[in-house]
Order: structure tokens, then sequence, then C-alpha cells
């Protein structure tokens, strides 16, 4: 197996391991059917959703300190409970409706959101969660039953694909976009080139072949200036599957707002020139990987998400970009100031007022999850107010004028 440069890492347990080695085994043949050469895109969405044995599929440790990364809703409840409040903006201002959370992961948000609009007397007329892995499923309801009482509990929905009747009410994609595979790409000689998987002696690797006149055309037209602007041997990422899923959301969604937040930026952030080693990650219990091979299906693949093309694709299926905030100002001028005064003032004891603090400065501060974050709101047939996105507009920077 392929093991990192950077450090030593701690081992898998055998039964980890072994779903590591069962899915390999797949991918080689999937290799093999394909003439021993695939896409990193295919690649990545084995290693994350192979069902059974995938990353997100398999049943292991994923969310907080036991696993692989922190999402805001992890750190705490103040994250939820701000966006709560702009639920309950939208929801009133529709005349009720519902929520619709894809990918709800630990169910940590769902559980807090829930929590906070029974508090405000803004419940949902239904929560819907659109999630894909049993062992998720799971995990979210268990999470969920814990927090609210059996009447709230029973307005929670479970979705394998977007809901045949659409949607009137909020839509919520946390940390969704991020894990969409992408197709991987190296500009060399003046040209560029695809950079896909190939099975070596040493284990899965890098192999990469010319790209084709289509794929090539989509990447030059992402980057900010032509090749020779560009170092030798620089690598990034294109995400593929974007038009096709917000197809799905513009179908699903009747009448009212999608909120998405991510990490990454516009398209001349995600491709500058400096940028040469790409945005894809690999991840293994909060270490961050060289390449991302080592134990197929035990570590998170992710790439920063190009908010540019989010709202182009967005567009083209029918959606309005009705607001775009890094996360820190939705969040501050959507209630976070009060939503932390009133736990600061409830906190049991001077401990639990450090972590509220400590939680405030993640989600906000520049050099954590305050600028690196974005947040995008997309409205169909809405006329409200977005109470995150009011205090300044930043779509302008999406087309890069």
């Amino acid at each position: 197996m392929r093991q990192p440069t950077t450090e030593r890492l701690p081992a898998p347990e055998p039964e980890a391991a072994a779903l590591s080695e069962a899915l390999v085994a797949e991918i080689a043949q999937a290799l093999d059917a394909a003439g021993g050469w695939l896409g990193f895109d295919r690649y990545m969405e084995r290693a994350l959703y192979a069902p059974g044995l995938g990353y997100y599929s398999a049943g292991l440790a994923k969310f907080g300190a036991a696993g692989d990364f922190v999402t805001a809703p992890e750190l705490g409840g103040l994250f939820a409970r701000t966006l709560a409040r702009q639920i309950a903006s939208i929801l009133d201002a529709l005349g009720g409706g519902e929520i619709l959370e894809f990918g709800a992961g630990s169910g940590a948000l769902a559980a807090a959101l829930l929590g906070e609009l029974t508090r405000r007397d803004a419940l949902p007329e239904r929560y819907a969660i659109l999630e894909l892995s049993a062992d998720l499923r799971a995990r979210q309801h268990a999470a969920i039953a814990a927090a609210v009482p059996p009447a709230v509990l029973e307005r929670v929905v479970w979705l394998e694909r977007w809901p045949e009747a659409s949607v009137r009410g909020v839509v919520l994609a946390n940390e969704v976009l991020d894990a969409m595979p992408v197709r991987a790409f190296s500009l060399a000689g003046g040209q560029v080139w695809e950079d896909g998987v190939a099975l070596g002696e040493a284990g899965l690797g890098w192999s990469r072949r010319e790209a084709d006149a289509s794929f090539a055309a989509r990447v030059l037209d992402r980057l900010s200036g032509p090749i020779a602007d560009y170092p030798e041997g620089y690598r990034g990422e294109l995400n593929e599957r974007l038009l096709p899923w917000f197809e799905g959301l513009a179908g699903a969604l009747a009448q009212g707002v999608a909120l998405l937040v991510d990490y990454g930026g516009v398209a001349d952030e995600v491709y500058r020139t400096t940028r040469a080693g790409g945005t894809l990650r690999a991840y293994y219990r909060h270490r961050l990987l060289e390449e991302p091979f080592w134990w197929p299906g035990l570590c998170d693949l992710t790439a920063d998400v190009d908010f540019s093309a989010v709202a182009s694709a967005a567009e083209a299926a029918g959606l309005r970009v009705a607001g775009f905030a890094p996360q820190s100002q939705m969040l501050l001028t959507g209630g976070l100031e009060g939503v932390f005064a009133e736990a600061f003032a409830a906190a049991p004891d001077e401990l639990a007022r450090v972590r509220l603090t400590q939680e405030v400065k993640r989600l906000t501060l520049p050099g954590e999850m305050g600028e690196r974050f974005w947040a995008l709101a997309l409205s169909r047939d809405y006329a409200g107010i977005l109470p995150g996105f009011a205090a300044r507009d930043f779509r302008y920077r999406l087309s890069g004028d």
C-alpha cells in the first residue's frame, strides 16, 4: 500500500484495512476494464462512495475529533443557531414551508437547527435529509433523536434522491460541493494534460495522458490567463458534475432559497498562478497526506469549490444567485452576535464561556473559517430579505469583474 512521505501515520484497524484492500481490488478491476487508466473523478467517486467500501459508505468515524475533519456544526451550536435565525426569517416570508438538507454528515447541523427552530416556534412543516449513505442516515437519526422531542423527530424524513414533490422553503448544503468527484489536470510543455490513476508496482498512483480537446478547452476557460503565465507542472482540478447537480436542485425547489456553505473561492483564486499544487487534498485522522492513494476508502478526499463555476451552473439550471459572502459576514450579519450573547449568558461556567469564545474565533477569523469559507444564496420566486447577505454584496466577484 502506498505510504505518505510526510510523516508516519497510525495504522488502520484490521477491519478498516480489510475494507480498503477490498476497495483497491475493486478499483483494480475497473482499471483493467478501462485499459489500465482511470480519470481521477472516477477514482475519487469509488474512494468516497463505493457501496459498503467508500469513505462515506463504510461506517467508519469521519466527523469530529475521532474522524478526519471537523465541520462548523461540530464546533458547537453557534453556527446552527445563527443559521436557524436566517431560515426562520425565510420561512416566515414564505408563510411556512420545509427544509431539505443535502448530505447531513453527522446530523449535528440538523439536530441543532431543529432545536433552535423549536425554541423560536419556527419549525418547518418537514425536515427532509437527502443522504445516500445508510450508515450516515442511522447516525443522523440517533443525533437528532437525542436532541429533540419525539414530536419534532416525527417531522424528519430521509430521502435517497431528490424529492418527487418540489420543495417550498429552504435547501441547505453545508460542505457538500467540496466532496464532489473532480477531474485532475496539469500544465506542461505548453499544453493541458489529464492526470488520472494507474496501478503500478508501488500500488495506485498518478498517471497522466494528453487531455482531449474538449477537456483541454474547459480547463483553459477556467484559468486566469494563458498557459505561459503558469509554472511548468502546475496542477488543478475541474468539477464537471455541477450542472447536473444544480439541475436536480432546480427541479426540487419550487419556491424559496438554497444556502450553500463551503470552502473555496472565485475562479481567479482557485486557479491563481501561484497555487501550483492545486487544491486537491487527502486527510487521514486530521493529518494532511501528500497523495490521495493511501489506504483508499479510509481517507477523505476534497477539493476547493470554484464558486464562479457554481454560480454559472446554478444560473444555467434556472436559479437566481441572490447573495455571496464570506462565512464571517454571513454569520455576523445574520445574528451571530445575539446568538453568542445568549449562549454566553447561559453558560454554566468559565470553561464553557471560553469554549464559546474560541468557537466564534474559529467561525469568523480570516485565518480560520471566516474567509476561507463562503456562503452562496440561490433563490427561486423569492423576494424576501436574506439577513446574512444584507451588509455587503460580493456577487460581483463571481464574474471576475
